[in-house]
């Protein structure tokens, strides 16, 4: 992955332009030791931590130069003295706590406060079979909202939605290679696009689209998108298959 300089958006490898700010991406060289793909200004690989300016030296005849921790000699000290503490005096010990081992009688204890006993507590009743238990709430599962994607043809405003069970949806019309899932052949102005035109990929709850090599071009918004870039898809983007905005699609979120 190639991260943006501008936005920190994480772009595929190979992208010459970032596919969320359109900022061009510094150029990318494999890693000496790992072989993996690295900024050509990065300083170490993310990959295997390699560190490519030492790399650098070498190509270029100049060693290293590496100091050695410098080693500090450490003696035990002795420990201090403790002084000679005062022996401490005897500690008065309590007086043992008596405890009557007559239990008054509430009935007592209540005429003599001229109060009436009060009521045993409530037990809950025991049905034969049955054991007591308290009423617990219903709680109503919650169903999981999916999120639903659509294009709307501007030219005869009719809705597209976009299939569920794919992380891939083909833009185009019929051929044998690749079979388009969303054919556009039956809208008019079609001529302009490609049997195999642009592709929709499904990452998650994030939409990206890309040019697969068409004749006339896929823009976004009015901006061509470069092939080989892909571009994240927001409610309200449009897209045009082919020159001229003969054929266009809004995608919608719902």
């Amino acid at each position: 992955m190639i991260v943006c300089p501008n936005c920190n958006h994480q772009n595929p490898d190979g992208a010459v332009q970032c596919e969320a700010c359109y900022t061009p991406l510094p150029a990318t060289t494999s890693c000496p030791n790992c072989g993996a793909p690295v900024q050509t200004d990065a300083s170490f690989c993310g990959q295997c931590g390699f560190s490519l300016e030492n790399k650098a030296e070498a190509e270029a005849g100049a060693e290293p130069q590496t100091s050695a921790p410098a080693t500090v000699a450490m003696t035990p000290s002795a420990p201090p003295a403790m002084p000679d503490l005062p022996a401490p005096e005897p500690l008065v010990e309590p007086e043992p706590l008596v405890v009557s081992s007559s239990v008054p009688d509430p009935e007592n204890l209540s005429a003599q406060s001229n109060l009436p006993p009060s009521p045993p507590p409530a037990t809950p009743e025991m049905s034969s079979g049955n054991s007591a238990t308290p009423n617990q709430g219903t709680i109503a599962p919650t169903r999981i909202q999916q999120q639903r994607a659509l294009l709307n043809h501007v030219q005869t405003k009719t809705n597209i939605e976009l299939p569920q069970n794919l992380s891939i949806i083909h833009l185009g019309k019929p051929n044998e290679q690749i079979p388009p899932d969303i054919d556009v052949s039956g809208f008019p102005n079609s001529e302009v696009v490609s049997r195999i035109h642009a592709d929709i990929r499904v990452e998650g709850d994030a939409y990206y689209i890309e040019d697969v090599g068409s004749s006339n071009g896929t823009y976004i918004n009015h901006t061509p998108l470069p092939k080989g870039n892909r571009h994240r898809l927001r409610s309200g983007d449009r897209i045009s298959l082919g020159k001229g905005d003969l054929v266009t699609f809004l995608f919608q979120l719902s």
